[in-house]
């Protein structure tokens, strides 16, 4: 046991000064402490001297925890266990992200992770007294970071409205929309793209505090914007480079790693992310949301030609499909006609065969794979769709028109089953 008596009334009269509470911490246990939120951003830190490692430094200088960090004590079931049990834990040290060793402990309300007190093993092991005081240092804390949580809440209220403002057109001067970042505290990002991810469900708020988390602790782009909506989030993600097809490729790395963590990390799956395009001025906010709406309307129609599409400037001709089905002028091509009349008489899957085959690019392999045929009655079949359709699958033109169509019909289609 310290000379100091560990119990609660060191942690009097501090009136929510919380570099103070971590002083106090670390004068108990004599090594330095670290607090943080929920969301791994850092809070207050104890004062300290040359015992300290590379992960504390990093995390004080960039006032969260270093996505690395982060990414390993997942990996290594620390914050896993962090987040399930109430009791302080042993962390042994990780040598390649510059952890040393060190015990922590959540603080919570409830069933809600707040926070987390992280101190450093400097001499020797923590004692079975000092965990036991962790955990009363945790208790404490409690009441100091729920004043923080209503701040908090109230700022990301200001954050939302002012997102959707951007989301339905509301500005009409670029320089308000600088104004509001300005304001809320926000950089002004020189690119920037809408993201929508859609769940399976409606996100209820445990699910929210799990995207709060990921999109906190992610360093692959700036997401400080976020609005919920229903079982959909929508990202604001910005990027201070000029350089738009970097900010673009970042976004190819971010949609299916945020649905592969979300998956991994918390179970949550089944989610469909996309991304409107790339733009510099403000009050094209709405058309990159649109793009981004449109884009996840093509993935739940299409599923298997949208299985890795994200971006919206990926569609290609999948882009004009609703001004193309909304032509009341439009009428049915009529070498499919003959094909699906030929399909009904006859019992054949003609239409079915020059469906896959365009779907795969025309290649005869990877066609006869997907329909579990051989090639050569894939060949006879072509052949038939040939004869009966009166189709020359040697012309781009017409190759283009048929896949065109037969897409036609699936979006037709999928609406009639959806009404």
């Amino acid at each position: 046991m310290k000379e100091f008596e560990k119990n609660r009334d060191i942690f009097k009269d501090l009136y929510g000064d919380m570099m103070e509470f971590a002083d106090r911490i670390s004068s108990v246990l004599g090594c330095p402490i670290t607090i943080e939120d929920g969301n791994h951003r850092l809070i207050a830190y104890s004062t300290h001297d040359d015992t300290t490692d590379q992960a504390r430094i990093m995390t004080i200088i960039g006032r969260r925890v270093p996505e690395k960090v982060i990414n390993s004590l997942w990996k290594d079931g620390i914050i896993p266990a962090l987040l399930k049990e109430d009791a302080p834990i042993k962390i042994g040290a990780i040598n390649d992200v510059g952890l040393g060793n060190r015990a922590a402990v959540s603080i919570r309300k409830n069933n809600e992770v707040l926070g987390f007190i992280w101190a450093l093993e400097v001499h020797a092991p923590f004692s079975d007294e000092d965990m036991e005081f962790l955990q009363i240092a945790a208790k404490e804390a409690k009441n100091q970071l729920q004043q923080l949580q209503l701040k908090k809440k109230r700022k990301e209220a200001g954050h939302q409205e002012f997102l959707w403002r951007l989301l339905t057109g509301h500005y009409q001067d670029e320089s308000e929309v600088i104004e509001n970042f300005t304001k809320f505290s926000l950089h002004v990002p020189v690119v920037f793209s809408i993201l929508v991810f859609e769940f399976p469900k409606e996100i209820n708020r445990e699910v929210e505090r799990y995207i709060s988390y990921m999109l906190t602790t992610t360093q692959k782009i700036n997401s400080s914007l976020f609005a919920i909506d229903q079982n959909k989030l929508i990202l604001f993600a910005g990027a201070n480079e000029e350089n738009s097809s970097f900010f673009t490729a970042s976004l190819y790395d971010f949609i299916p790693f945020f649905i592969l963590e979300m998956k991994q990390r918390f179970g949550v799956e089944h989610i469909l992310g996309t991304a409107g395009n790339t733009y510099k001025n403000f009050l094209d906010v709405k058309s990159s949301y649109e793009e981004s709406k449109y884009t996840l309307r093509m993935k739940n129609i299409f599923p298997d030609d949208m299985k890795l599409i994200v971006h919206h400037e990926e569609l290609g001709m999948f882009q004009m499909i609703e001004a193309l089905a909304g032509n009341k002028q439009r009428h049915a091509h009529p070498a499919i006609l003959r094909l699906k009349a030929y399909d009904r008489k006859n019992q054949t899957e003609l239409l079915q065969t020059l469906t896959v085959y365009l779907e795969k690019d025309c290649n005869p392999n990877e066609a006869s794979r997907n329909l579990h045929i051989h090639v050569n009655t894939l060949n006879y079949r072509l052949k038939r769709i040939s004869e009966v359709g009166t189709i020359r699958l040697k012309d781009p033109i017409q190759k283009m028109s048929l896949f065109l169509n037969i897409k036609l019909d699936q979006y037709d289609e999928y609406f009639k089953k959806n009404s």
